[in-house]
């Protein structure tokens, strides 16, 4: 069964178009299926920095992602980036089912260069974002620093999963964001994998997650 899912949100600020797919796609041409053999994803969001660390996001959770969304910049990003990241958190519930089957815990060190951050993530059901990061400017590269936290709480909200992220040091924020994104997706992708010990059971003493 394919773990994939396309929302659409349109509010009076934003609008929204998201297709996530949490395998591998198969008609990527650099040797499909190996790891890390994932697709460009086509994602335009109107704010250059952010569409890279989306782009990071899809390649190093494995996944395949496009973003076409529409938002009023002429205000600033809030709008687009939080609208983004609930639509991102709904297609991960969406795409994950039932989560019968998966791993349900994840964690990564991730650097770059002098910034080193970590991510625990557990798909469990309960929403809650834990986030330590100091940034040093307002903005990067059309990103304002502090919706990075936003985006964050928008998807762990809206996908329902428990995320601990910290950057723990760093002097760059352009290094210090982009390493939480991808601590962020390597520690997701572990979580979401196919547990073969699960035997396709739900991982909780629960029965539902």
């Amino acid at each position: 069964m394919k773990r994939e899912a396309t929302i659409d949100r349109r509010t009076h600020e934003t609008t929204i178009h998201l297709e996530l797919s949490l395998e591998t796609p198969s008609n990527d041409n650099s040797d499909a299926g190996a790891p890390g053999a994932v697709a460009s994803p086509g994602i335009c969001t109107g704010i250059g920095f952010f569409d890279h660390m989306l782009a990071s996001f899809a390649k190093h959770a494995y996944m395949s992602l496009v973003v076409e969304a529409k938002g009023d910049l002429h205000v600033d990003g809030h709008h687009t980036v939080e609208d983004t990241g609930i639509a991102l958190g709904q297609a991960l519930r969406h795409a994950l089912g039932d989560k019968a089957g998966i791993r349900r815990f994840g964690h990564a060190y991730v650097p770059l260069d002098e910034a080193l951050s970590l991510a625990v993530v557990d798909v469990s059901g309960r929403p809650f974002l834990v986030f330590e990061a100091d940034f040093d400017g307002e903005c990067t590269g059309g990103l304002e620093t502090q919706l990075v936290e936003e985006f964050f709480r928008a998807v762990t909200v809206n996908a329902g999963i428990t995320v601990h992220l910290q950057c723990l040091y760093g002097s760059n924020d352009h290094h210090r964001i982009e390493s939480m994104f991808k601590a962020f997706a390597r520690a997701l992708r572990e979580a979401v994998e196919p547990d073969p010990a699960a035997a396709g059971g739900v991982p909780s003493t629960k029965g539902v997650l």
